[in-house]
């Protein structure tokens, strides 16, 4: 199941900045944590992959044995 999401442009005098809004379902199935830090890599003008640190995705791992 697909999530659609709008692009959020804020245009500043020198400036301009990005938004993309994660669904909170999305959010919540790719369970993130607050401030945590995600890489964007460009795969082609179609797909985006969004990258999380090694050290996130072991404590993840770790947390989901534990709830078993």
């Amino acid at each position: 199941m697909g999530y659609k999401t709008k692009i959020q442009l804020i245009k500043r005098t020198a400036s301009e900045q990005w938004y993309v809004n994660f669904p909170a379902a999305v959010a919540q199935a790719i369970e993130f944590e607050k401030g945590e830090e995600v890489e964007w890599i460009i795969d082609d003008h179609q797909n985006i992959v969004l990258r999380r640190d090694d050290k996130a995705v072991a404590a993840l791992k770790k947390k989901l044995k534990t709830k078993k």
